[in-house]
């Protein structure tokens, strides 16, 4: 699975095919046209990526996805991003800020899905922190919607999640379908190169949330 829907997928191959003569292979990763990242199910340190699944197709040039995409029109226009392209564009800018990030090393980020069989769970994002691995979604709407969120919250062992949205900075308490309590960090889009620094304020101050 990818973080793109179907008609955006098959542009984007149409691309790769132009690009590289074959396509899902390591070799496009290494051409640094663009990043392969794997999904983990992991919800305890380490995070390990799971080659076996299926990775998401991660353009390094937002430039050449969107122009390919033909949409700089309807991006010029737009209030929120996440109503770009199905709400493909923001998970993009968001994977490839917290790449960029990573200077000392190749080490690649991961998404979180359910290792159930059959399970349609999947978290945008997660992150190692401490002892932690904290989960990030990456979309506007209600708190109810954040279904994986909830999925993650129930078989970790924090109550530490956090949206990357349009909206404003908050914490938030919240129960997962199950009643499990959790608390919910909401952060701008743009305040992705500082998620490091908010997750340890996160840790820190949540539980003062009432």
């Amino acid at each position: 699975m990818n973080n793109y829907p179907d008609f955006v997928t098959y542009k984007l191959l149409t691309t790769l095919q132009f690009i590289v003569p074959v396509i899902f292979t390591r070799h496009i990763d290494q051409a640094n046209v663009l990043r392969l990242i794997y999904p983990s199910t992991d919800i305890q340190l380490p995070i390990r990526p799971d080659g076996k699944k299926s990775p998401r197709l991660q353009f390094l040039d937002t430039g050449l996805l969107n122009y390919n995409l033909q949409n700089q029109g309807e991006l010029m226009s737009l209030t929120d991003l996440n109503e770009a392209c199905r709400g493909a564009v923001v998970p993009h800018l968001v994977m490839q800020e917290i790449i960029s990030l990573n200077t000392y090393s190749d080490q690649k980020p991961n998404f979180w899905v359910r290792e159930k069989k059959q399970s349609s769970a999947e978290v945008d994002l997660i992150l190692p922190y401490k002892d932690k691995i904290i989960p990030v979604e990456i979309k506007s709407g209600k708190v109810g919607k954040l279904r994986s969120l909830h999925q993650f919250v129930r078989l970790s062992q924090h109550p530490y999640v956090v949206r990357l949205f349009a909206g404003e900075f908050s914490i938030e308490q919240h129960n997962a379908p199950d009643g499990r309590p959790f608390l919910l960090m909401n952060l701008p889009y743009y305040l992705t190169t500082q998620l490091m620094d908010y997750i340890e304020y996160f840790l820190i101050n949540g539980h003062r949330v009432s």
